[in-house]
């Protein structure tokens, strides 16, 4: 069966059994009465079907959730000063919301999605563009996973406050991941923003001594809210790394 576009977005597919036309239509169409033509084509398309793809259901079979694995991705990487912001919306793309980044996305079809596509690209429209470091294969795979279940607008999957674990915080487990997730697409590589480096333990680990660091993650007045352009840390995150502070701030 042969399936053709019919609406560009992942809207549907349109699905038309064309081997039942019969082969005299690959001859000269000069050769073909019209009314006969016209036969052909109404016998054709009365065996067309269409396929609704997944649409935002709100619900992933894999229990990726939109708002808190998904979303921090694009916010963290790809929504830098001059680039896909509410702001700037570098052509034409606000990458900071679920209706912005959805008009890159394909559902049901990572490989026709005109981000993933960006996002795996080697030449000049790579996203993110250096000096900023490339999405690591971890991120893309989720993307692509997210993607490929219909892209569903999951929301409120946070942890719940009541069932924060504060026991079992350490560097490799909970800090490194928090920081690649939420501040390392725009605090890292050659050219850090802000001159401000959060991608390694060293880097990290003198800037958590400030007290301006917990003051942007917290989002508390005159300090420069982080992560930018998005929302801020759930609570049991903003413990979490608060606790690794109190800990010593260890490379566990």
């Amino acid at each position: 069966m042969h399936k053709l576009p019919f609406m560009k977005g992942g809207e549907r597919l349109f699905h038309a059994s064309l081997y039942k036309i019969p082969h005299i239509m690959h001859t000269s169409f000069r050769f073909i009465r019209p009314a006969l033509l016209l036969a052909l084509l109404i016998g054709a398309l009365s065996n067309c079907t269409y396929e609704q793809l997944s649409p935002d259901t709100g619900v992933s079979t894999s229990g990726i959730c939109f708002e808190t694995d998904i979303l921090p991705i694009f916010q963290t990487n790809c929504t830098q000063s001059k680039c896909h912001n509410a702001k700037d919306r570098k052509e034409g793309f606000d990458l900071t919301n679920y209706a912005g980044i959805m008009r890159g996305i394909f559902p049901g079809n990572y490989q026709r999605s005109h981000i993933y596509e960006s996002l795996v690209d080697n030449g000049d429209d790579i996203m993110p563009p250096p000096p900023y470091n490339p999405l690591d294969k971890a991120s893309i795979s989720l993307i692509s996973q997210w993607i490929q279940e219909g892209a569903p607008n999951s929301t409120n999957c946070s942890t719940p406050v009541n069932n924060c674990d504060l026991s079992t915080v350490t560097y490799a487990k909970v800090v490194a991941p928090l920081m690649q997730k939420y501040c390392n697409g725009c605090h890292s590589g050659t050219a850090p923003q802000g001159n401000i480096q959060t991608a390694t333990y060293t880097a990290l680990k003198a800037l958590s001594a400030k007290s301006s660091f917990m003051g942007s993650i917290r989002h508390l007045s005159g300090f420069s809210p982080m992560p930018q352009n998005a929302a801020k840390l759930s609570n049991c995150q903003i413990d979490q790394i608060e606790k690794w502070i109190q800990l010593g701030a260890k490379n566990d």
